[in-house]
């Protein structure tokens, strides 16, 4: 890397994580002034809302318009490098256009990198803390809290010969009851059990049933087995007995991809919700490196009206970009538009406009 790299990547980084910090500072004051009634009424000290709230929000809200603050830093500096014909001293010095973008390649792929790395781990964990918090102190009394905290019946295919069911399953304690479990051959019940009540052991990370009658089911005879408990390790967790509808949001890729592999086995509706959002986890990365390009070369033209212009044209192909990537996710959580496709179809629409802003770009 030449001193030109260096110089215009030190401008790129500086100018994002300033913008990303300020944002940060202003979520944060804004959040705080909608919530101070509940976090009074939890009567935490400051440290515990620190440690069991924004700890998870910051970094929800950060990658949340982590693209979109990307843009806006390469639209702010590079315009203001066109403003002081910085760029026009670079071409005419006998740079190439294409030589000029490198630091914005580099900038961009570091970026990229490390929202996908926070996308896959980071930020599902940071989702647990804040929705935990959200759940016992803020939504405590809304009806979506009651019927996540209230009784359920619970239905699921553990594989293929395999089904069970849970009466009354309260996700808080991670206990039900009665369970029952019946493997099917040849369309034949061959085995059925039955227990009172199936709890989540956290110290061996086991499911416990208590009070258990077995029946096997021979051709000629039948097998009962009573037991007071047993330790069985079932291939769902307590995780996947939850009905919240953003828990998608919490699990990091290896589990989501888990989740979404036993919903399937399950037979379970609305999996194309599931599947956008672990697709988009690695097309957000992508449409950071996009939006990098295109605001290099949106704000590298000198203009009359300076960073002004060059701002109401990044936030229009920005909008663009918004728009086309909800409707994309409408058609396919609503329509049957193949989740892989609407994940990857608003990078798919704007390599094309990159493309084209770059031939049209003065050289």
């Amino acid at each position: 890397m030449k001193k030109l790299d260096w110089y215009i990547l030190r401008k790129f980084l500086t100018t994002f994580f300033f913008a990303i910090f300020l944002f940060a500072v202003i979520a944060v004051v804004i959040d705080v002034s909608e919530k101070t009634d509940d976090f009074v009424r939890s009567q935490l000290s400051l440290e515990r809302i620190i440690s069991d709230y924004y700890a998870g929000f910051i970094p929800h809200i950060i990658a949340l318009l982590f693209p979109l603050f990307v843009f806006i830093a390469v639209i702010f500096f590079t315009s203001k490098m066109a403003g002081n014909s910085e760029i026009i001293a670079i071409l005419a010095s006998g740079t190439s256009y294409s030589r000029w973008m490198r630091p914005y390649w580099i900038g961009g792929g570091l970026l990229a990198i490390i929202l996908w790395f926070a996308n896959q781990y980071v930020v599902p964990r940071a989702n647990q803390i804040r929705g935990s918090f959200e759940a016992r102190y803020i939504d405590a009394n809304s009806s979506y809290a009651a019927l996540l905290n209230s009784g359920n019946n619970i239905y699921l295919r553990i594989d293929s010969f395999t089904y069970a069911g849970i009466y009354n399953y309260d996700t808080s304690v991670k206990r039900g009851g009665p369970f029952f479990l019946y493997t099917i051959k040849n369309n034949r019940v061959t085995k059925n059990l039955r227990a009172d009540y199936i709890s989540w052991d956290t110290s061996v990370n086991k499911w416990k049933i208590e009070t258990i009658i077995e029946r096997k089911l021979l051709p000629m005879r039948e097998q009962v087995a009573p037991d007071v408990m047993r330790q069985i390790n079932y291939s769902f967790k307590p995780l996947d007995l939850s009905r919240d509808k953003y828990t998608k949001d919490k699990l990091t890729t290896p589990e989501l991809d888990r989740f979404i592999a036993l919903e399937e086995l399950r037979g379970s509706e609305g999996l194309n919700s599931l599947k956008v959002e672990r697709y988009r986890r690695d097309a957000t990365c992508v449409t950071v490196l996009l939006l990098t390009l295109i605001g290099a070369i949106v704000a590298g033209r000198k203009v009359r009206g300076g960073s002004g212009v060059h701002l109401a044209v990044g936030f229009s192909i920005a909008a663009l970009f918004i728009v086309t990537d909800r409707f994309s996710t409408i058609f396919s959580t609503k329509g049957d538009l193949p989740p892989l496709i609407a994940a990857w179809i608003p990078n798919f629409i704007f390599v094309f406009v990159v493309i084209y802003l770059y031939r049209k770009a003065p050289k």
